[in-house]
């Protein structure tokens, strides 16, 4: 007979976020044991560990001291648990305590079958019945633990950079997904973003890892380096999905696809940028690509109707594909410069410029350096919609990149550089979408920039319209329960493909002819009741989002000459190359800045998502990386 250590009675309580509540309620479930139901069987032994003897010494030792491994551990709780419900399948792992493991003899014990070899713990995980639990007990040298779901700790994502607590991403991070859940927004599959610039160096594991899951080189030009020769991709994806400690991005479970379009000097072919965005339409059901980054800008000042560039990224709105995009660095030192390339100046795109944020986590004495690019666009749309932190960033290069090579004074430790420019605030917000809709998969762009809109934070100090509608909040954009549609008055205009397609076109002829006759014809997109007490209302954004007087008839009612485009079909990256490095107290986060961002009320969860349930956590080793 079974020897017993630690012994229990069946008609023990227990409670644990594994076992349950531990009553002997018949329709208790849970991931392990499957529905509950009282057993008809009783098990011989309730023990929680039972130890195999060994035959006595030919020396007649009457008490031998048990070997240890030839002792079965099983995990507390669960023979009892067979106990109630003894006709219910289980799932456990089984290890050896000591030499082979002895699979057949486990098979033939239990009628079990093997789910899955687990050679790197010489185990395997089992399905049985849970009245064969106490059979698989009695065979010696064994541990038995159950298959149990994992949750972890709490997400390992640290960063010291400032503008993590000034958007609130770090609170999100841990964010639980309801009332008592013990899952947070780092448990969810957050979507691929496709990041459209000079290449990400694979290489830097510490930042990404393998979740760089495809390259693609797509220029055309002559000087292009395997991987990232500029370096600017490397440290836009740093931004958006980085994991290093220290320096995590805003998406940092997100996959990447890198798509190369630019050449070592930081400069594009633009029909390069629109093969990227053919190749992500064809390929985004197959990477769940739901995000994209455009960190660049055309060097053609066009009217979004007939602009190439600005078509191919609405195909990949209208299919679904949220597109972020810088608003440029041609800023003006004495009042606003419009936005007038593509893609930034396309109204149904999220485009973002870059905040400043004076060394504090405060929005309210934030203002937008003279070079980030703001106004109306040729067509007479106000960008941009939204602002992120912009100047003196620190993310991940290539030290062997020209970038680093014509920045060197600015890189701040091997392989980290500072940088400023409104490139680098885009990937903040394409982090933050992809957070959105890794809580709401179901969204579409148009709810994804609502979002984003609607929840943005004022700041007063800077000059109004420089930053959108203010800065972006990852706390609550991606908790927001109802994202109102910014571009509901231009979705009137949208019409089947001519050419037979299955994606909507925009109808630019009914859309000018319809904005020449109503100068109103955009209230519609700012009438719904979604929008609250937002930040919209804050700097009148419906009085300013579209205006006819910014737009010249040259540009909206035809296409600009070929004569005048026709030796410039190029784009460039977006870095701000007149900012000159900072202090870098500037970019990093210190304890009294932690400890405001902390008590921001504009940065706070939802009430009821602060104190999740104590749940059963995974060790160090099985946390999220």
């Amino acid at each position: 007979m079974a020897m017993l250590r630690n012994g229990g009675t069946r008609g023990q309580s227990r409670s644990s976020a594994l076992w349950g509540t531990g009553n002997n309620d018949d329709s208790r479930s849970n991931a392990l044991w499957g529905k509950g139901g009282r057993g008809l069987v009783t098990l011989m032994a309730t023990a929680l560990v039972l130890v195999i003897p060994f035959a006595a010494s030919a020396g007649g030792n009457n008490n031998p001291k048990p070997d240890p491994q030839l002792e079965t551990y099983v995990s507390p709780g669960m023979l009892a648990k067979a106990d109630n419900h003894p006709n219910q399948t289980i799932h456990v792992i089984v290890t050896s305590n000591g030499g082979d493991l002895p699979k057949s003899q486990i098979l033939e014990k239990t009628l079990g079958s093997v789910d899955r070899k687990l050679g790197l713990i010489d185990g395997i995980s089992l399905d049985l019945r849970a009245n064969r639990l106490a059979q698989l007990a009695k065979i010696p040298g064994l541990t038995i633990t159950p298959d149990a779901p994992a949750h972890p700790t709490g997400s390992t994502f640290t960063s010291k950079q400032l503008w993590v607590p000034n958007t609130g991403i770090d609170k999100l991070w841990n964010a639980p997904l309801a009332p008592n859940s013990s899952k947070t927004q780092s448990d969810l599959t957050a979507p691929t973003i496709a990041v459209v610039d000079s290449g990400v160096d694979t290489s830097k594991v510490a930042d990404f890892g393998g979740r760089v899951i495809q390259s693609v080189n797509l220029t055309t030009l002559p000087n292009n380096s395997p991987g990232d020769g500029r370096g600017h991709g490397t440290f836009v994806a740093g931004i958006a999905a980085g994991q290093a400690a220290g320096y995590a991005g805003a998406s940092p479970k997100s996959n990447i696809v890198s798509l190369d379009v630019m050449d070592d000097t930081g400069t594009a072919r633009t029909s390069d940028v629109i093969a990227a965005a053919q190749w992500i339409l064809a390929n985004k059901d197959k990477y769940n690509i739901k995000v994209a980054n455009f960190s660049l800008h055309a060097s053609n000042s066009s009217s979004f109707t007939h602009d190439p560039l600005d078509k191919a990224v609405e195909k990949l709105w209208f299919s679904g594909v949220t597109v972020v995009a810088a608003a440029g660095n041609y800023g003006l030192a004495n009042g606003p410069s419009g936005v007038l390339y593509a893609p930034g100046n396309d109204p149904f795109v999220i485009t973002v410029g870059a905040a400043d944020m004076d060394g504090n986590p405060n929005p309210k004495d934030d203002t937008a350096p003279f070079w980030s690019a703001y106004g109306y666009t040729n067509d007479g749309f106000r960008k941009p919609e939204v602002a992120a932190d912009g100047r003196y960033m620190v993310g991940p290069i290539p030290m062997t990149s020209t970038l680093a090579a014509q920045k060197a004074s600015n890189i701040v430790s091997p392989g980290y550089i500072q940088l400023s420019g409104t490139s680098f605030a885009a990937p903040i917000v394409a982090g933050i979408a992809a957070q959105i809709l890794a809580r709401n998969p179901s969204w579409g762009p148009d709810q994804v920039k609502g979002a984003l809109m609607a929840t943005a934070r004022p700041t007063p100090s800077a000059v109004p319209g420089s930053l959108g509608l203010g800065e972006v909040n990852a706390v609550k954009s991606v908790t927001a329960i109802n994202a109102p549609n910014p571009n509901k008055a231009l979705d009137q205009f949208l019409a089947a493909d001519p050419a037979g397609g299955n994606i909507p076109v925009f109808n630019a002829v009914s859309w000018s002819d319809t904005a020449k006759a109503n100068v109103s014809w955009d209230a519609v997109s700012w009438a719904d009741v979604s929008w609250g007490d937002s930040a919209l209302a804050a700097v009148s954004w419906a009085d300013i989002s579209w205006s006819d007087v910014s737009w010249p008839d040259s540009l909206s009612s035809a296409d600009v000459s070929w004569a005048d485009i026709s030796w410039s079909d190029s784009s460039y990256e977006d870095a701000a190359e007149g900012d000159g490095a900072g202090d870098t107290t500037d970019s990093f986060a210190d304890s009294a800045d932690l400890a405001a961002a902390a008590v921001d009320p504009d940065l706070q969860l939802p009430a009821d998502l602060v104190a999740p349930a104590t749940t059963a956590t995974t060790s160090p080793t099985t946390s999220l990386p």
